[in-house]
């Protein structure tokens, strides 16, 4: 039935039911949704937690995933899906919107929203698609002041930090980051670029986090 009909749904805070996911042996098989129609089906086929993409919500507004959607645009499209399927949603963040304040107003407005989970990356503001290449880096420190400030802000929202820096500057350099990260607050880390399931391996085991 459409989410017009109240029902029994979950009280437990969505960042609780998503670490409840990352706690189980096993992989969290999140798909993408774009939009509230698209989790429906994905909830149908039998998921129980979804990714909403920053590039996929850019892509149905017709517009190049280089930073450009706003705040309030997400926000519009996490409510919209998190009302129709009540799972829990790992929310693209980008860049966090802006510096450490704008960061903090991030965390809540995607909180109340209904985000489970936060996802953001180290590159400066314009932003580019992580597939592209000669991605500019924010400073290991300046991504960390963020990491705490999200930290800071949030209630039950867990904190994904992303680093792009496996692709512009090694393998080392994305292991240092990702520690760095994490002392910051961070509960779980993303690196974009790793290639290997050696790599992958190594990442894992070094960060110190999911």
């Amino acid at each position: 039935m459409t989410w017009l009909v109240a029902d029994d749904w979950d009280s437990t805070p969505m960042g609780e039911r998503f670490q409840a996911l990352v706690d189980r042996p096993g992989i969290v098989r999140a798909p993408g949704a774009h939009n509230a129609m698209a989790g429906v089906l994905a909830k149908n086929a039998g998921f129980d937690c979804l990714y909403v993409s920053g590039a996929a919500v850019t892509a149905s507004m017709a517009l190049p995933d280089l930073g450009v959607i706003t705040l309030d645009d997400l926000c519009f499209v996490v409510r919209t899906i998190h009302r129709a399927t009540q799972l829990p949603l790992i929310v693209d963040g980008d860049t966090g919107y802006g510096e450490v304040l704008n960061v903090m107003r991030t965390v809540r407005e995607l909180e109340d929203a209904g985000a489970a989970a936060i996802q953001m990356e180290d590159q400066v503001l314009p932003k580019k698609c992580g597939h592209l290449n000669d991605k500019l880096l924010e400073t290991p420190e300046g991504m960390a002041r963020k990491v705490a400030a999200a930290r800071k802000a949030r209630r039950h929202l867990r904190i994904i930090a992303r680093t792009d820096a496996v692709q512009a500057e090694g393998l080392e350099a994305g292991i240092a980051r990702a520690k760095l990260y994490v002392q910051a607050g961070a509960d779980l880390v993303f690196a974009d670029g790793i290639k290997t399931p050696e790599e992958f391996r190594r990442f894992s085991t070094e960060c110190g986090a999911p």
